[in-house]
């Protein structure tokens, strides 16, 4: 009997890759279902581009095992069940937009029609555009309009708009939409907080190789800390970090009323606590704050609360 057909999207176990003395991912479990739209989110040198990588067969795990749609990732790949959307490279600057999507498409055996996927990645009326004059946002759905030849199962992009202008990303994300209501999975890495919020139906959060939060927006942020902001109103002797330390709360970064975080108007603080309420009647009894404002934590809140200490660089292997 064939599993391939009902097996996870992605199954990983105790995924280990190595390169020298550094781990690039060290120890991940993570399965991905059917039909999921999976954001990889996480700082440079988390380990998602690595982990993508063994995903789609680019290079194997130094130990553990990776499934993908339940098979060895290579031959997924090779039977066009699995297709990727890279940063870089792939592209022929001499042929034209359609030339590229015939030349990739005649290597398949069973390609979807050209001016098929070139519709579906809203490059149509493009088709006669060298790909030299392309923009960065082109590229990136001529890629996409190559990865959509064999109807695959999976698509995998990394860091998909990086280099795209706020219109161009809209564009991509919004032919992404239509891909994944028509049921496939999606799996992305990104270091865009807004574009893992507002796409993905879950988040799994990486820092130094490991798989640190999972779950919705909802999920990640419920349990968090809420955030106290407020105007600083102490006196030359009253320091907001003496008060925290007192509270045994955290104190986050300053920014001031005017916007500008190093300069001129009056400075804002902000508490992170799970009680804001007794924090505020203890600021307010003391006359230390006013213009208070309790918001519940955001992704960016879980996102940099996890990732606090991060050093590892981006020409680490990410």
């Amino acid at each position: 009997m064939d599993t391939t057909a009902t097996a996870p999207a992605v199954e990983a176990a105790g995924v280990r890759r190595t390169f020298g003395s550094v781990r690039a991912v060290d120890g991940v479990d993570l399965r991905i279902d059917r039909g999921e739209v999976v954001a990889l989110l996480g700082p440079n040198g988390a380990g998602k581009t690595t982990f993508l990588d063994m995903v789609l067969g680019f290079t194997v795990p130094s130990s553990g095992t990776v499934a993908t749609l339940g098979e060895e990732p290579v031959r997924a790949v090779r039977a066009g069940r699995a297709s990727a959307v890279l940063q870089t490279g792939g592209l022929l600057d001499d042929l034209t937009i359609a030339e590229t999507v015939r030349m990739i498409a005649a290597c398949h055996l069973s390609p979807r029609a050209p001016v098929e996927v070139l519709r579906r990645a809203g490059l149509d009326r493009l088709a006669g555009q060298k790909v030299r004059k392309c923009s960065g946002g082109e590229r990136q759905r001529l890629r996409f309009a190559l990865a959509l030849l064999t109807s695959p199962e999976l698509i995998v992009l990394d860091e998909p708009t990086t280099g795209m202008d706020v219109r161009a990303r809209s564009q991509f994300w919004e032919a992404m939409h239509t891909e994944a209501r028509s049921g496939r999975t999606v799996v992305f890495a990104t270091h865009y907080l807004t574009e893992a919020s507002d796409f993905a139906d879950r988040i799994v959060l990486m820092r130094g190789g490991r798989v640190h939060a999972d779950g919705t927006v909802a999920q990640l942020t419920a349990e968090r800390s809420r955030i106290l902001e407020c105007t600083w109103a102490g006196t030359d002797g009253q320091h907001p970090e003496a008060f925290a330390e007192k509270h045994a709360v955290t104190l986050r970064p300053a920014r001031a009323e005017n916007g500008n975080s190093t300069g001129h108007g009056t400075p804002r603080v902000s508490f992170a606590a799970h009680d804001t309420d007794a924090l505020a009647y203890a600021l307010l009894r003391d006359g230390l704050a006013r213009d208070l404002r309790i918001t519940h934590a955001s992704l960016d809140d879980v996102f940099l609360d996890l990732t606090e200490g991060e050093d590892r660089t981006e020409g680490e292997p990410a």
